[in-house]
């Protein structure tokens, strides 16, 4: 089962559906919506302030969440994809989006809708990107549009190959 502790008197909710990996670590004030999954080795630490995870997203095998101290929270809205050992701290991740696998994202930071930030990529503090981009690079640049259509397509079929990943272990 995950370690999953209370701090400072936020105890972590859980929506409908949700798979926790047994090494997963869930702590304090995290609210995470229907059909998502936490996967092995990551780390949700809401000790210091709140994270908010919305329906349908995953959290990869060895991601870390984190926030500052009364300066940042995380939000992360539906159908988003945090790839293996990504790094969020405190930012805000829009619907449809993919994060992918190492990728950083700072403090204050928002990822708009239907956007892929690349492998590997550095999101700077403050960094707002415009929707239906992909952005790359340390530290990352919008390198293309992309269409919202297909965008969203393979967004969701990434989120909905996690449900069903998810179910195999239930």
């Amino acid at each position: 089962m995950a370690l999953i502790k209370s701090v400072r008197g936020f105890t972590p909710e859980f929506g409908k559906n949700c798979f926790l990996a047994e090494n997963s670590t869930i702590i304090g004030d995290v609210k995470i919506g229907d059909n998502s999954s936490i996967w092995y080795n990551a780390v949700l630490r809401g000790d210091v302030n709140s994270i908010r995870i919305g329906n349908k997203v995953n959290i990869q095998d060895g991601a870390v969440l984190h926030t500052l101290y009364k300066k940042s929270k995380i939000f992360i809205g539906d159908n988003v994809t945090v790839g293996h050992n990504v790094t969020i701290h405190g930012a805000e991740i829009k619907n449809n989006v993919l994060v992918g696998m190492g990728a950083v994202i700072l403090d204050n930071s928002i990822i708009n809708e239907n956007s892929i930030i690349a492998a590997n990529s550095l999101i700077l503090q403050g960094t707002i990107t415009e929707k239906n981009s992909i952005y790359a690079g340390v530290p990352a640049k919008k390198i293309k549009n992309i269409e919202k259509i297909h965008t969203k397509e393979m967004i969701e079929k990434i989120a909905n190959n996690y449900l069903m990943y998810a179910n195999w272990y239930k």
